[in-house]
């Protein structure tokens, strides 16, 4: 007779739950994926309008028209001011409205896909009243890469980039000190060797290379550090949800591709506090608006940070106390 009896069959409830936790895992990636192309559109676009209250007010009502809660219009005093707004990252673009007729200025570095939109609309209002819309491109591109793809296929590589570092660096190296070290190390190096492909080879940025790459590093270091923070507190299942929440929620959410106000409310908003979307803002901001509205990106970047390397030296010290009250005898 063998010595070995038959191993217990795993109990019913863990089959339900895994294949229902899975099945919701599935649909979250369909929505997070499919969400943003399949209900692209405009949804509260800052942008100004310098114009006469009636001509302002006529073209507010328009634009509510065809694209409801499409566009948050503010009014400008002046076309100087509307541009300082746009330099500003205070709104998209601007209508100004004035004797010689209707002139459109837009920021395609902000965002071409918001770019073109405001274009067309202005030229198709120029077209109704039998005028011609002049086009102004406040803040552009580079010549290199006008459509600015570089920057958002970037999108990608900066947060798989913190993710995979964070993964291995969880797998292969023990101790708090080694790993924060490492994940240093990477996002440095890492933020450097980017801005310098970004910069000089794809010629996509325009800005500071050595803010940029304190921008990509920050956005690298915060990511990885969230990975080893979860994965600290929650064992290998932690670079599952650590992967749920950066790449399959932070990347498609991020609004790099487009703009965080053309993905459905509040989508756009919950990826702008995610680590990706985040780091796209903060770069696109640095590298061609002067470091304009950096603050609250820096400070989502910074919470994750600080939040993964607190749950890292938590879990250090609870593995530290743990087999000592283990050892403490029960009377």
């Amino acid at each position: 007779m063998s010595d070995h009896s038959p191993s217990a069959a795993t109990s019913w409830r863990p089959v339900i739950g895994l294949a229902l936790g899975l099945a919701l895992l599935l649909s979250t990636m369909l929505i997070a994926f499919g969400l943003p192309a399949v209900k692209s559109g405009p949804h509260g676009i800052p942008i100004a309008i310098v114009a006469p209250d009636a001509v302002a007010t006529q073209i507010t009502g328009a634009l509510e028209d065809a694209q409801p809660g499409g566009f948050d219009v503010t009014a400008a005093a002046s076309r100087d001011a509307a541009d300082q707004l746009i330099r500003d990252r205070e709104v998209y673009g601007a209508f100004i409205v004035g004797a010689d007729g209707l002139t459109v200025d837009i920021a395609s570095a902000a965002s071409p896909t918001v770019a073109t939109l405001l274009t067309t609309i202005g030229t198709n209002a120029a077209t109704q009243l039998g005028a011609t819309a002049t086009v102004d491109d406040i803040v552009p591109t580079t010549t290199e890469d006008p459509r600015g793809i570089g920057l958002s296929a970037g999108a990608l590589p900066i947060a798989l980039g913190g993710f995979i570092a964070g993964v291995a660096t969880t797998l292969l190296l023990s101790g708090t000190a080694r790993r924060l070290t490492a994940m240093a190390t990477f996002a440095v190096v890492a933020g450097l060797l980017m801005m310098t492909i970004l910069h000089f080879w794809f010629g996509s940025l325009s800005g500071s290379f050595w803010l940029t790459a304190a921008a990509a590093t920050l956005g690298i270091l915060a990511t990885g550090m969230t990975v080893l923070g979860i994965e600290s507190l929650l064992g290998r299942p932690g670079i599952a949800v650590a992967a749920l929440l950066i790449v399959f929620l932070g990347n498609p959410l991020s609004g790099l591709t487009s703009a965080p106000e053309m993905l459905p409310t509040p989508w756009g908003a919950i990826g702008q506090l995610l680590p990706p979307g985040a780091t796209g803002t903060l770069l696109r901001n640095v590298g061609f608006f002067d470091g304009a509205a950096t603050l609250k990106p820096v400070l989502v970047l910074l919470a994750w940070l600080v939040l993964g390397t607190a749950l890292l030296v938590l879990s250090q010290v609870r593995s530290r106390y743990k087999p000592a009250i283990e050892l403490v005898p029960t009377r």
